[in-house]
């Protein structure tokens, strides 16, 4: 299947992938091609960039999580646009560890055999950038570099200076791009703002995308997609007619959700109802819940003050309701998040409290699953943790889903909060590298 692609990846964090790729797709887009984006990594908030700039929503491409196979799956089955292009994560070669190429965005780029754009930080060099250049493209016997974009330039004369200095390598310059203070997004302890919680957020963002986009040599771009190696066809499964239904919380606080997870949910037969925990008052019909991760602590006082609804949640839970949440989720069931000085008081589901931290815990998780639940029999699992925050105040008879081999959880290397049918957990699982979604549907069903 011939699939016509770009992976935009940079020298290291923090050189302007999503600002360049989201550019990159703005101008494909003025020039008449539909355009399929994709992030390297386990992110939810950069894809909400691409994914506004493009108006497809933006898919995860992770070999933890998903493995290869599915990895390459879920590429082909998506890539549907004219062109497919995929922001890369960290440095190139940054994946794993330090020995390692595994689920680096090289890594990525070599199992979907695709061609490379590296953006490098030209401010504070010259010459000397050309030896950053020869290292990212002579490191690997097969780099897959077909191309260069120079970031914050400083002046007419630093860009000829810099283009002296690559001249030997015989790697196109595809763009080159001055440094513009206003060209920088609004971030916070987690990375970038989301692009959903302020719609004025989104407007600078497509006008730093145009502004960008004047610096990019887009028929170069072109070239470059269309020199595609062919991939394996991908059988679609068909979907399922919906028998359940799955109640969503989606708004300015929980927001990070895979759309891969969300599509495996209604392929495998459930209906998807999205509700609001910071302005609804009840939650719609279903048969189980599901909270993602966010920013609870943001919002925390609209949270606290929509008592109607954390008592719905609840009154749900004890019921017998299934109830599955992540990160963000977790925290709201808690007793209270503690922020800023202020302490917001929650549902209250788990006799356990939750407090924010300076401390970024950023992991791969490996574990099992130790007992029968919504999810899944016991079994292996792969999954990631990201968050500012740790849970305080665990009973000591507090029951636990997963154990872990790589990862922090909740304490201890534990993971997976378990009461009546419900599990939150600080783990972010991708459904279809195990059969979580049909789980969740077959044992939600049961129940209700």
């Amino acid at each position: 299947m011939t699939i016509p692609r770009l992976l935009i990846s940079g020298s290291t964090s923090g050189v302007g992938k999503t600002s360049i790729t989201s550019a990159i797709i703005y101008g494909l887009k003025k020039r008449g091609y539909t355009v399929q984006p994709f992030k390297v990594g386990p992110d939810y908030i950069d894809p909400s960039y691409l994914t506004s700039i493009s108006h497809n929503d933006a898919k995860n491409l992770d070999v933890w999580l998903m493995g290869k196979k599915e990895l390459v799956k879920t590429f082909v089955k998506s890539s549907t646009s004219d062109i497919s292009i995929i922001e890369g994560v960290m440095g190139y070669y940054d994946g794993f560890g330090g020995k390692t190429n595994y689920a680096s965005t090289h890594h990525v780029a070599t199992l979907l055999k695709v061609p490379v754009i590296l953006i490098l930080d030209a401010s504070k060099t010259s010459r000397s950038i050309a030896a950053t250049a020869l290292g990212f493209t002579k490191f690997h016997r097969n780099s897959r570099i077909s191309g260069i974009i120079l970031n914050k330039i400083g002046s007419k004369k630093h860009e000829t200076l810099c283009r002296h200095a690559l001249e030997n390598l015989n790697i196109p310059i595809i763009g080159s791009i001055p440094k513009n203070p206003e060209n920088t997004l609004e971030s916070r302890h987690l990375g970038l703002v989301p692009v959903r919680e302020q719609k004025k957020i989104e407007q600078k963002f497509k006008q730093i995308s145009q502004t960008i986009a004047d610096h990019i040599d887009f028929e170069k771009i072109i070239e470059i997609c269309k020199h595609e190696v062919p991939l394996p066809k991908i059988k679609l499964e068909k979907s399922k007619k919906p028998d359940i239904s799955i109640a969503v919380a989606l708004d300015s606080s929980f927001n990070f959700y895979y759309h891969d997870n969300i599509q495996a949910l209604r392929r495998e037969g459930a209906k998807i109802k999205f509700f609001s925990p910071i302005v609804d008052k009840k939650i719609p019909k279903c048969d189980c819940i599901y909270i993602g991760g966010g920013f609870p602590e943001i919002l925390g006082k609209k949270l606290a003050q929509n008592i109607a609804m954390k008592k719905a949640i609840k009154q749900s839970a004890e019921s017998g309701v299934p109830i599955y949440a992540e990160c963000g989720g977790l925290m709201y069931l808690t007793n209270s998040i503690s922020h800023n000085k202020e302490k917001y008081k929650m549902v209250g589901l788990f006799d356990a409290d939750t407090e924010m931290t300076r401390k970024m815990i950023l992991n791969y998780t490996q574990g099992k699953i130790n007992s029968n639940c919504l999810i899944s029999t016991p079994r292996n699992f792969h999954a990631h943790e990201f968050h500012y925050s740790k849970i305080t105040n665990i009973p000591k008879d507090a029951k636990f889903l997963y154990d872990l081999d790589i990862g922090e959880g909740i304490f201890s290397k534990k993971d997976g909060f378990s009461e009546y049918n419900v599990v939150a957990s600080y783990s972010h699982l991708y459904f279809d590298s195990a059969k979580f979604a049909s789980n969740i549907i077959k044992n939600s069903k049961n129940l209700s």
